[in-house]
């Protein structure tokens, strides 16, 4: 029940009461009532004005919920722009990087397959020349051209040396597949199974890479 209808429901039982008290006493209970219906009247006024008040409060509320649990506010299409840019210029930053990276990656393959090729080439001309070398007899070294040939033959492998091409180690090691091609096998007890106890052809590596693998007689 609401305060209104309670409100009402106390100034009816007051006139009713007010009517039999009237007609016990009649002047004194008319003025008596008179005076309590004015008040009633008043009562039910301010109890209409603070229902009233009280749903003026709940639609203030009601307004003040939507706006603040309400949709959000949109953004400006100038943020939206920019972001849309922003992330776009991220993208094609980080497909620039990766692009360097890969270009860097393919053109240092790229040098190093060009410089093994080339090494590869060259490597004749220093066996050729370390055979040469190798039947000169005790007397023919002091020959003036015996030691021409000597000095070219130390510039090349100096020359190799620095750009990262040394000889691989052979005779004495174990046999390495990655390193090591066997052409021919011997029966030896005085070494080692699996050693090298010759080498054919010498090989070469290029930095971390092999470039010819040794030609070697492997022991038992």
């Amino acid at each position: 029940m609401s305060k209104e209808d309670m409100i009402k429901e106390a100034v009816e039982e007051a006139k009713a009461k007010a009517a039999k008290d009237a007609a016990e006493h009649p002047q004194e209970e008319a003025e008596e009532t008179a005076k309590d219906m004015d008040q009633s009247e008043t009562c039910t006024e301010e109890a209409e004005a603070s229902e009233e008040a009280e749903k003026d409060d709940e639609g203030d509320e009601k307004e003040s919920g939507k706006s603040f649990f309400g949709k959000k506010k949109k953004k400006d299409k100038k943020d939206e722009k920019i972001e849309e840019l922003t992330d776009r210029l991220t993208r094609q930053m980080a497909e620039f990087d990766n692009f360097r990276k890969r270009t860097d990656r393919e053109k240092s393959q790229m040098y190093e397959v060009g410089a093994k090729d080339v090494i590869d080439k060259i490597l004749p001309v220093v066996d050729n020349f370390e055979r040469g070398l190798g039947a000169v007899t005790e007397a023919e070294k002091e020959d003036p051209f015996v030691k021409g040939m000597e000095q070219i033959y130390k510039q090349l492998m100096t020359t190799l040396e620095g750009i990262g091409v040394k000889p691989i180690e052979a005779v004495g090691n174990e046999f390495d597949p990655d390193f090591h091609n066997a052409v021919m096998h011997v029966e030896d007890e005085e070494v080692g199974e699996n050693i090298i106890v010759e080498e054919f052809q010498k090989g070469y590596m290029y930095r971390d890479s092999v470039v010819r693998h040794s030609m070697v007689k492997v022991a038992n």
